[in-house]
């Protein structure tokens, strides 16, 4: 067999890494060029103009609209208010400019509509720009200190400088939309979120990390904490247990709450890797869990092996929507063929999934009966619990029709007998 590559790099070879993209703009006269960071991919604006709070929210959105990015030079908050006006201009289209959209036909048009409307929104809203020095100061008026913030979103995939770029002087721009994101994801982090299947306060809390899934609907951690537990296997005193797709740690959390004895938590984001870290060591639970970086299973078997992938089977917008959105229902499948070969006798997987896929017509319920069947698998029974979050009453929500039947479900699933 032969290769017109070698397999690997030449060790003595410099590695020449892709150039970072970069915002380029005319400020004074001069030419200038700092670098674009999006956590969600967005493609850096090819146009960008100098604004100031001179600039009224008509004229913004109107060059939003047109793939115009605004650097902001103005007072930082009123650049906050300038984004809420916007947004408001995004929601409340004058009727003179509506157009009308076609009538979705059914529940998979309506969510895919949706979801254009969502992505055309971030497009718009992110088109007003912060610049940072190469420590995340921010040189305007009434600016926050934000630096605490964005080492946290970002230490874990900081991009190695360039050769012959001086890293210590580099600047950055980043949309103001998604900066927010991360100073209210820095906050979350600092407050941490109570979770009462974690017992009382002040123990119960889990501190997500920027862009790992942050567990505030409670129904699925109360399906883990109320499900009945399989028994140790023969000569064991104490349960093992893996958590697939462990994210913040919070369904490891749990298990160790209820008496399990060991749990062996995966995950292959490295985000999630040390959120769920922090977590453990917070609730002092650390010798009780072995973090590992995998995509699904770790090695060996299990007594009970947990795991609550991503819900919708529809491709992720940016690589923060892949805790919701998983294309085609991966994680799922996958997570299901591989479960009897990683069961211990008589050992139990909890699979917990929302049925908002079938509302929707994504995913029906006989499609996931024959996959669980077709896995070597069988259901030895189901706890539901009403999703309870606020977009569940929200009746002008597009989705609301579905996100009203919403239902969360343990499915207690064990090896069909050969």
């Amino acid at each position: 067999m032969s290769h017109s590559q070698p397999l690997y790099p030449n060790p003595l070879q410099p590695i020449t890494l892709p150039e970072p993209p970069r915002v380029h703009w005319v400020e004074s006269g001069q030419a200038r060029s700092a670098r674009w960071r999006s956590e969600r991919g967005s493609a850096a604006p090819k146009q960008v103009v100098l604004a100031n709070d001179t600039l009224t929210a008509d004229s913004a959105y109107r060059l939003a609209c047109a793939g115009t990015g605004m650097l902001w030079r103005g007072d930082f908050q009123n650049a906050r208010l300038l984004l809420q006006a916007m947004s408001r201009r995004i929601d409340q289209v004058p009727k003179r400019k509506r157009v009308k959209a076609p009538t979705p036909v059914s529940m998979v048009e309506a969510f895919h509509l949706h979801r254009q409307a969502q992505a055309q929104r971030a497009r718009t809203l992110g088109m007003v720009l912060i610049e940072m020095d190469a420590h995340h100061h921010i040189d305007l008026r009434r600016a926050p200190n934000v630096q605490t913030a964005c080492a946290q979103a970002w230490h874990l995939s900081e991009v190695p400088a360039q050769a012959g770029l001086d890293a210590a002087e580099e600047h950055t721009v980043v949309s103001l939309r998604e900066l927010l994101g991360i100073t209210s994801a820095a906050e979350w982090r600092r407050v941490g979120v109570e979770v009462m299947a974690l017992g009382v306060a002040p123990d119960n809390r889990i501190y997500p990390h920027y862009g790992v899934f942050s567990p505030v609907r409670g129904e699925y951690t109360g399906l883990v904490a109320s499900a009945h537990l399989p028994k140790p296997g023969k000569g064991q005193t104490s349960l093992t247990a893996f958590d697939i797709g462990t994210g913040s740690g919070v369904l490891a959390a749990v298990l160790i709450r209820r008496g399990v004895g060991h749990v062996v938590a995966t995950d292959s984001e490295p985000r999630a890797l040390a959120c769920a870290e922090d977590n453990f060591n917070r609730l002092g639970i650390q010798s009780q869990v072995t973090l590992l970086q995998a995509d699904l299973f770790p090695p060996g078997q299990a007594h009970l092996i947990v795991c609550n992938p991503p819900w919708l089977p529809a491709r992720p917008g940016s690589s923060l929507e892949r805790a919701v959105y998983d294309e085609g229902g991966r994680m799922l499948q996958e997570f299901l063929a591989g479960l009897r070969s990683h069961l211990a006798p008589g050992g139990e997987g909890w699979l917990i999934l929302s049925n908002l896929a079938e509302n929707l017509g994504l995913r029906s319920r006989s499609e996931l009966l024959t996959l669980i069947d077709a896995c070597g698998l069988r259901v030895i029974s189901r706890i539901d619990a009403k999703a309870q979050h606020p977009k569940t009453q929200d009746t002008t929500d597009a989705l609301h029709q579905a996100r009203s039947k919403e239902v969360t479900s343990l499915w207690r699933l064990a090896a069909l007998k050969p």
